[in-house]
């Protein structure tokens, strides 16, 4: 069904101050999960050999687990999204829970790295109107996505058919930056801009595709 790699139109118009597509016409890649380095390093030298720049949206264990890859990450010119501190579904949370995962994440940025944290996603994009009110709080920008590719099945054929049926010039695309995806990552991303290049569109940069 559409939803699966596209979010329902209601969602979109509900929740309008979030970024469901890009706002230039330009295609953005993100990748959710990391940083772990059995991936991560893969990704960033296939997206420096393409010139490309991304989002990480990366959890927080993994951040204070492997500080050398996020520091890699940004000193590639890549951008990193809050995906909470344990990848929690902050649906399910209290007040306090969900404090701890947005804050925390945010606040180990900014001490370890020097790095003050602009965007996040959902952990299994699951969202209500709290997860609105409290990101608005935290002047956080919800990035979310108009194409899933469901990478995370490890079947290439899926991520095949989920970019050739979905892929706009304004999409906003999901990719796993986890060992669920370590098979097909590579030829993930060599599809997709092999896609984007074929139709015509363009590649943007986190920041002016946000905008």
């Amino acid at each position: 069904m559409k939803y699966i790699y596209n979010p329902p139109f209601i969602f979109k118009k509900i929740f309008h101050e979030w970024k469901w597509n890009t706002s230039n016409n330009k295609i953005l890649l993100t990748f959710d999960d990391g940083p772990i380095p059995e991936i991560t390093p893969l990704i960033l030298n296939s997206l420096d050999n393409s010139k490309t720049k991304a989002i990480f949206f990366c959890v927080g264990n993994n951040v204070i687990q492997y500080p050398e890859l996020v520091k890699e990450i940004l000193n590639s010119g890549h951008e990193i999204g809050n995906h909470t501190m344990n990848h929690k579904r902050i649906t399910k949370l209290n007040e306090k829970e969900f404090s701890y995962e947005i804050d925390t994440f945010n606040q180990l940025m900014e001490d370890k790295f020097n790095y003050k944290v602009k965007y996040f996603r959902p952990p299994h994009g699951k969202f209500n109107l709290i997860t609105h009110n409290e990101l608005k709080k935290r002047n956080l920008i919800n990035i979310m996505w108009s194409l899933l590719t469901r990478d995370y099945k490890n079947d290439f054929n899926l991520v095949k058919f989920a970019v050739d049926n979905y892929l706009n010039q304004d999409s906003i695309i999901v990719l796993h930056d986890s060992l669920k995806s370590k098979g097909i990552i590579l030829d993930s991303i060599k599809f997709i801009l092999d896609k984007v290049n074929d139709n015509g569109f363009e590649i943007g940069e986190p920041v002016e595709c946000l905008k």
